[in-house]
């Protein structure tokens, strides 16, 4: 699988300050509750992009590039193989291009020496091409150990998340991400589960890198603090951890706690908000993307309007969650109440 919370691929290859809540032991927050009206007119045309761009174009070229560079081939050189233009080639890796066809993805991976099960994931990225809002099911066209989430996360400049259930895949120890893999690979070996374990914390150098990390405004719903996964000594340690990395300046972890009930009226599930920055102009070098993940496959929206509800979900649980220090005092207290 893939994920933001859960399962490793095989290979890979400034918020603002919302309304102030009271403290969990004071009363019930305040000013949680606003209504999600529609997009504006700027919200819209920020959100707008190309018409021939699409999240699976723009992972394919990713890709696609990726491998080329790997391949030590410049952008002209690839071109001159495929008997292209460079412009052709360079649309192709932006996500622009305005037919793709498989039959020349399959020359390009050729090419590129990209090996066969990769080749097929990309493929079936390039039969998907023109879809805007994608529900990604695992082995339907691209293989179910082609991650795409994680290429997409490896982009991202800035990530919006809420999360009910588990700790997200970003923030989790080893012996977490273990227990977690032990329980949803039982076939898998000792070696196996380990990899997937390196894979998962290899990821998180998105955040806690020295130059340019991504920033992270992370809500985590507090039965997450209290869902114990590998036993309290696991536990201890990984809810210390979320309190560290809360002191991180690109990290910003709020709890919710049980007393804010239903902020939204109905359940949202576990959701990322994926952005990838700005150009010279200040327009979004790509259109943000939410990912929503499922059991049996994955879901991405990239439409306007699904993009600013979830933005508006997200900005209705931080009103509703603890304020930052107030949210580090509580992980601290459930970590000492684990390692008593």
């Amino acid at each position: 699988m893939r994920c933001a919370s859960g399962r490793e691929p095989v290979y890979r290859k400034t918020f603002p300050r919302h309304h102030p809540v009271r403290d969990r032991r004071r009363g019930p927050a305040l000013s949680c509750h606003r209504p999600l009206v529609p997009a504006t007119r700027t919200e819209r045309a920020v959100s707008e992009s190309p018409a021939s761009s699409t999240l699976p174009r723009r992972q394919l070229g990713r890709y696609l590039r990726d491998w080329r560079i790997q391949a030590g081939l410049t952008i002209a050189e690839a071109a001159k193989l495929m008997e292209w233009g460079a412009s052709t080639l360079q649309r192709l890796e932006k996500g622009n291009a305005d037919r793709i066809r498989t039959i020349d993805i399959h020359e390009l991976c050729r090419i590129y020496g990209i090996p066969a099960e990769i080749a097929d994931g990309l493929k079936g990225l390039a039969q998907q091409a023109a879809v805007k809002s994608w529900w990604h099911s695992y082995g339907d066209l691209i293989p179910e150990n082609f991650d795409i989430y994680v290429g997409l996360e490896a982009s991202a400049q800035q990530l919006s998340c809420y999360q009910s259930e588990l700790v997200p895949g970003l923030l989790q120890i080893a012996d977490y991400a273990r227990a977690l893999n032990t329980l949803g690979y039982p076939e898998d070996t000792a070696a196996e589960v380990n990899r997937r374990v390196q894979l998962r914390l290899q990821r998180q150098a998105l955040i806690t890198r020295r130059m340019h990390p991504a920033t992270v405004a992370m809500v985590l719903h507090e039965s997450v603090l209290h869902r114990s996964v590998g036993g309290a000594r696991v536990m201890a340690a990984q809810v210390r951890h979320l309190a560290e990395l809360s002191t991180r300046p690109n990290v910003v972890l709020r709890i919710l706690p049980f007393e804010a009930g239903v902020p939204l009226g109905l359940s949202t599930g576990p959701f990322v908000i994926l952005e990838f920055g700005t150009d010279g102009k200040g327009q979004p070098v790509e259109p943000p993307v939410v990912y929503v993940e499922g059991f049996t496959g994955d879901l991405y929206l990239e439409r306007q309007g699904d993009v600013q509800r979830y933005r508006r979900a997200q900005e209705c649980l931080e009103r509703c969650a603890l304020e930052v220090q107030d949210s580090r005092n509580l992980l601290r207290q459930v970590a000492k109440e684990y390692a008593a």
